[in-house]
């Protein structure tokens, strides 16, 4: 886990912009962000007594973060039993996929269409930062340049606030992206496809990088199936009767 031994000063520096955060407000983004990135598992115990010695506060914040996280449905709070990080929810993923696809169709198109020379080359830098962390093996480092450059699109596109609504709705799909990553070749897939979005961006063709982001979060639906049947543990719900449900829809 993270260190969370920091005192004062320190603990608020060690989260961006955390100056003005209260006390329950920091203990909500290091645990969001240990179980967003899998560091604490979904079934993992959060001890509320363990969290206050380590945060160097009261059980009063870490009650009032658990609280803030249940509402997100990362943790499930258990009367008399205490507290679990929640199995990710298979039936949610592919909504999910389907709104951020929708969004992020929109800024890909307006980027397209008013990209700059140095938003371009901006870009393809994060292009090769992910080359550089691919071929490190640091998966972390990766997803965090993905997300770099989502951002960076948006950005461009003149609609960061879009990047900011996606970012709300897709908690749950970056624990289950987490695991695709080990996936064999999947992480040069990604890079393959991001680098064609950034080339139609760049050619300020607004279809064909509307099609390249479609296909790019299509794939995780894909892999959803694989994925559950390689992480059981990880996930809560029924694959086959979400794939039925969809099936129907599009019929």
């Amino acid at each position: 886990m993270a260190d969370w031994t920091l005192g004062g000063d320190a603990r608020r520096a060690a989260v961006p912009n955390s100056a003005s955060l209260t006390a329950a407000q920091l203990v909500h983004e290091r645990l969001r962000d240990e179980i967003v990135s899998l560091q604490r598992r979904p079934g993992d115990v959060i001890y509320e007594k363990e969290i206050a010695q380590e945060a160097q506060v009261s059980r009063t914040p870490v009650r009032e973060a658990l609280l803030r996280l249940a509402d997100e449905k990362l943790v499930e709070i258990v009367p008399k039993s205490g507290t679990i990080v929640a199995r990710i929810p298979v039936a949610k993923l592919p909504e999910i996929i389907l709104a951020r696809t929708a969004l992020e169709t929109i800024t890909v198109r307006a980027a397209a269409e008013r990209a700059r020379g140095s938003d371009v080359a901006g870009l393809r830098a994060l292009i090769e930062l992910q080359r550089e962390k691919l071929e490190a093996g640091d998966q972390a480092g990766f997803h965090a340049a993905d997300e770099t450059m989502h951002r960076a699109i948006a950005e461009a596109a003149g609609l960061p606030g879009i990047w900011e609504m996606v970012q709300q709705i897709k908690v749950q799909l970056d624990r289950y992206r987490r695991l695709t990553l080990p996936q064999p070749h999947r992480m040069e897939l990604a890079l393959d496809e991001h680098a064609a979005l950034v080339d139609a961006i760049a050619a300020h063709d607004a279809d064909t990088a509307a099609a390249r982001v479609a296909a790019h979060l299509e794939g995780l639906n894909a892999s959803l199936a694989t994925i559950r049947e390689l992480n059981p543990d990880y996930f809560a719900g029924d694959v086959d009767a979400v794939y039925e449900r969809w099936a129907a829809q599009a019929a």
